[in-house]
Parts: structure tokens; sequence; C-alpha cells
């Protein structure tokens, strides 16, 4: 705590004096924005969280500055410093300082100005996965693949139509939403059931919970999604789809965030999920978090579908790199081992800020294909 105080009396003290005499009241105006930014942090570790439930204006106009000043403070305050230190011996610390934060400002102002009209740039990504022994009453059939929606009342309206839209477009058999459905509240369940409610598939809606579901109350989370009836909830438990004689089964995991096997209902347990699958049948599985999948591809599993990493909500495709790499074995892209595969989409919506650059929001359409030998084939994304 007493760290956590040390950093924000220095870096908003930096910006105080840095400010001071810039107008008549700088350095109180800048103290009124550090208490603004800073107290949201306070009331949620007081309380653990909200004790109301948030609107969209409270999530817009306390929370979402809350982001911003937290992600921006550091590098200017930073960049501030640096600027003191350099022009010191030079006798013009309060300009070099100025000057320092200023260009810091700038910086940060632009990438997250680009990361915000990324996070609007909606695409659609088609991948072809060839599946051996998939039975040829199977071959073309299409999943469209949503994930990490975090839906609240201020994700914006037109966005999800775009989604809707785009998914019905292409006409998929199954549609998939592969976790994080809601923000941080059961209460969110009701938004997510008006926005995207409309969702249909001549095979079913199947849904799985992602690790926020589960921090907002995995059995209120999923009590709500059952009474709004808007699909299928897959919690450790398999669906069976009969098609000319022959079966494939749509598996739904739980999520790592509800902790240990058996410790709550919407902790991971792959043995009942897979447990009253028949032999010989080609299985589908969807698990939010990818670090299931060595355990599912273990059990045959031929493809899992995940979600989760948001691909860091910055990346570099073409290197196969983002800021969930250093952090995940398995962090974005598709993946194989032997004969099961693995794709982990970047996530439809966001967490956080509306903040994508180079992981743009996705919609993806799985198409199921007869094939020798496992292998997933990832096309170009083109704006939806």
């Amino acid at each position: 705590m007493l760290r956590v105080i040390g950093y924000f009396t220095i870096a908003w003290g930096t910006l105080a004096i840095l400010a001071a005499g810039l107008f008549p009241g700088a350095a109180a105006v800048t103290i009124g924005v550090a208490v603004y930014a800073t107290l949201p942090l306070l009331a949620y570790l007081r309380w653990r969280g909200w004790p109301f439930y948030p609107g969209a204006a409270f999530r817009l106009l306390v929370v979402r500055p809350f982001w911003y000043a937290q992600l921006m403070l550091p590098l200017v305050a930073g960049g501030g410093l640096i600027g003191l230190v350099v022009g010191a011996p030079f006798g013009h610390a309060l300009v070099a300082g100025r000057i320092g934060a200023a260009i810091m400002f700038a910086i940060v102002a632009i990438v997250l100005a680009l990361g915000y009209l990324g996070s609007r740039r909606l695409v659609v990504r088609h991948v072809d996965v060839d599946v051996p022994g998939l039975a040829p009453s199977f071959d073309g059939l299409r999943i469209v693949q949503l994930s990490d929606l975090h839906i609240g009342p201020h994700t914006p309206r037109r966005f999800l139509e775009r989604v809707v839209s785009a998914s019905r477009a292409l006409a998929p058999d199954i549609v998939a939403v592969t976790g994080d459905l809601i923000d941080d509240r059961a209460e969110d369940v009701a938004v997510y059931a008006h926005m995207l409610g409309e969702l249909d598939a001549p095979l079913g809606v199947y849904m799985i919970p992602g690790n926020h579901d589960v921090y907002a109350g995995w059995d209120d989370v999923e009590r709500a999604l059952r009474v709004a009836d808007i699909g299928t909830v897959l919690v450790n438990e398999a669906k069976l789809l009969h098609r000319d004689g022959a079966t494939l089964a749509l598996v739904g995991t739980g999520d790592p965030a509800g902790g240990r096997r058996g410790s709550s209902r919407a902790a991971p347990d792959i043995e009942r999920a897979l447990a009253h699958v028949p032999d010989n049948t080609t299985v589908i599985a969807f698990a939010h978090n990818p670090a299931l999948w060595p355990s599912l591809a273990k059990r045959g599993v031929a493809l899992t579908l995940s979600g989760h990493t948001h691909w860091g909500q910055f990346a570099l495709p073409k290197i196969g790199w983002s800021l969930a790499s250093p952090f995940l074995e398995h962090a974005m892209g598709a993946h194989s081992e032997s004969d099961a595969l693995l794709y982990i989409s970047p996530g439809t919506g966001y967490w956080g800020i509306p903040f994508r650059i180079g992981a743009s929001p996705e919609v993806t359409l799985v198409t199921l294909r007869r094939g020798e030998t496992a292998a997933a084939h990832v096309h170009p994304a083109r704006a939806a």
C-alpha cells in the first residue's frame, strides 16, 4: 500500500509541478484530475467491486477515464521526470520537463486513438479445417465463432448490430460463443440477450463460460442465460449432432477461473465433458482458455475453438507475435499437434478500454473439411 501511495504521489506530484504556472489554478486542476482518476480505484478496492450496478454513464464517464488515466500516467509523468533531469544542468529543468511530458502525452494519445479506431474495425476471417475421419455428412459444416464480447450497457449498439449482421451473412450451421459473453456483472446478461438474442443457426447457438463470466458469478450468469433462452449453455457436457447415420460431438468446457475440477460447476472437467461421447466420434470442443487444449488433444478432440487471449489487443500477425505471446504458450492463431487442431480467436469485443491494433475484432467462420491429415488454413481477414 505504501508503494502504491508513493507511486501516485510521485507521478501526480510531478505533473502538478510541471503544470504549475501554465495557467491560473493549473496545479489545482491537476490535483482535481488526480482525485477523479484515483477515487474509483479506492472505491473498487474498498468494496471488492462496485456496490451497485454500473450503468452505461458510469462506465463511460468514470470507469473508462480511470483506465485511460492509469495507462497514461506512468508514461507522461516518466517523460516529465526525464525532462526535468536532462534540463536541470542547463537551468531549464521545468521547460524540458514540460516538453518531455507533452511529447509522451502526444505519442500515447495517438496510439490510444489508433487503438480506438481499431476496436471498431470488425473483420470476418475464414478458417478451413481439415479433419481426418470426419463423416461425409458433416463435410462443409460451417461454424461461426464469436468470443470475448464483454458485453455491457456501454457496448455500442451499432457495433453489435454489425456483429449480428456479419454472422448471419455467413449462413452458419452453428454459432459458438466461446466465453466472456459479458463484462463483469451478471446483470449484463440482460444486455447480452437484448443485443445478441436474435442470433440463430439451424444446428443451434452454443455458449460456454469464460473467466469474466465466472468473475461475474457463474451461477447467476448461467441462470440468466437459461431464462433468456437464447441458446444452449454447455458446461463440461456434450451435444451430439446426428446426420445421415453419422455423429458429431460438440463439447463445451468450464474455465480455469472456476477453480480446480470439482470445486465449482464452472471449473473445467474434461473427463465429464467427454464421458458420454461415443467412441470414434469426431469431437469439436469449445474451450475459452487455450490452456485446456493439450488435455483435450490428448483425449482425441479433433478441433478446439478458444479465445481469452484477445491477442493482447496489440499484435503483429505477420510475425506471429502479440502482447499475450510472452505469457502464453498458445497466444494467437492456429496450432496443431498430431491430429488435434486449435484456433484462438482474437475476440469480437474488448476489455478495459476500446483498443485494438493488429488484432481486429473478429467474426470467425470455421468450415470443416474431410482430410487425410489435420490442418488449419487461415485466410486473410476482410472488413465486415
